[in-house]
């Protein structure tokens, strides 16, 4: 693919990246609300996400195995290439469900404006780092190798596992706290 063109797809997946967590962010709870789920419910089904993903990524045996889905562009034109930059690549590769559900559930528990202040400075950096991280991919690939590109998914995907079993034992001990026993 010539350079303009990932240059291109790299903003448009970094954009669409950051205006879904964005979404996320500004209306995750209202969407929640409106479907009656409570925030307790939602850590568990994004902990069982985000656990799911480490998993995947602790038992991937090639840096190829941990990835959802692969394209092929040398077979599409601007308008697939485009479209590809925003589904799978954006949604739900590199902002998916896990993303979108950590995202929801801390802007549920940040109850004053530093707390979420600081998530949007959060989000700000992600959307950041997701596009230095395409831009960089190939170099850092050549760079860290097949072992080291092993090693990083499999410590990333510990973190992941760790984070996502964090949101189920929160939701978990939240739901059970409202449970009253009569004996």
């Amino acid at each position: 693919m010539p350079a303009s063109q990932v240059r291109r797809v790299i903003r448009i997946t970094t954009f669409s990246s950051l205006l879904i967590m964005l979404g996320a962010y500004f209306v995750g709870t209202a969407v929640l609300q409106f479907f009656g789920i409570s925030v307790s419910a939602f850590q568990i089904a994004g902990g069982l996400l985000l656990g799911f993903s480490g998993l995947s990524m602790l038992n991937a045996t090639d840096p190829g195995d941990s990835h959802e889905k692969n394209l092929d562009v040398s077979r599409m034109d601007v308008g697939q290439m485009t479209s590809s930059a925003i589904v799978p690549i954006s949604l739900p590769l590199t902002t998916g469900a896990g993303t979108m559900s950590t995202i929801t559930v801390y802007a549920e528990a940040a109850r004053n404006l530093d707390l979420r202040l600081q998530l949007f400075a959060a989000i700000l950096a992600m959307a950041i780092l997701i596009g230095l991280m395409f831009t960089f991919a190939t170099r850092l690939t050549r760079l860290l190798g097949h072992v080291g590109m092993t090693v990083l998914i499999k410590v990333m995907g510990l973190f992941t596992l760790a984070i996502g079993v964090q949101f189920i034992a929160t939701g978990a001990s939240t739901l059970l706290s409202r449970v009253t026993l009569r004996v």
